[in-house]
């Protein structure tokens, strides 16, 4: 087989349909748009959502609720966690992003003080509990 020889399978690929082009082709005069009506005029069809005058879905169901657009995506990670650094290591945003420990986009980072702290981290920037700042310290790391 060579290059030349390859070709689409018989009857995959298809010409599209050229409407207006006379009375000969069975697609002249209205374009297979049939007489008048809106979906026959030039720009003309039902908006999105309309259901042909019956009261459309989006009406039919109640509103309930509203979405908070000040919302903050904090992600929460545990002190155990952070057992995958090396021992003086300064954990920041950058550097979880890196390790796949956080992912998407999250407006910041919470460490909570679930596990055993077992080595000492440097951290910045990252919201901390009450409790795994106690037990970062106890490690001998620190907090800024």
């Amino acid at each position: 087989m060579q290059l030349h020889d390859l070709a689409p399978a018989p009857g995959s690929r298809k010409n599209r349909k050229r409407v207006g082009r006379g009375p000969g082709s069975g697609m002249g005069k209205t374009s297979t748009r049939g007489h008048k009506g809106l979906k026959a005029r030039s720009g003309g069809n039902v908006r999105p959502g309309f259901e042909g005058g019956q009261m459309p879905i989006y009406r039919r169901l109640p509103k309930r609720g509203f979405t908070n657009i000040f919302k903050t995506n904090i992600a929460v990670l545990n002190v155990a966690d952070l057992d995958r650094f090396d021992d003086g290591t300064t954990v920041d945003h950058e550097t979880l992003y890196q390790a796949k420990m956080v992912k998407g986009r999250v407006d910041g980072v919470k460490i909570l003080g679930d596990g055993v702290a077992a080595k000492k981290f440097v951290l910045k920037g990252l919201l901390v509990s009450k409790t795994a700042k106690e037990k970062i310290e106890a490690a001998g790391g620190s907090v800024e």
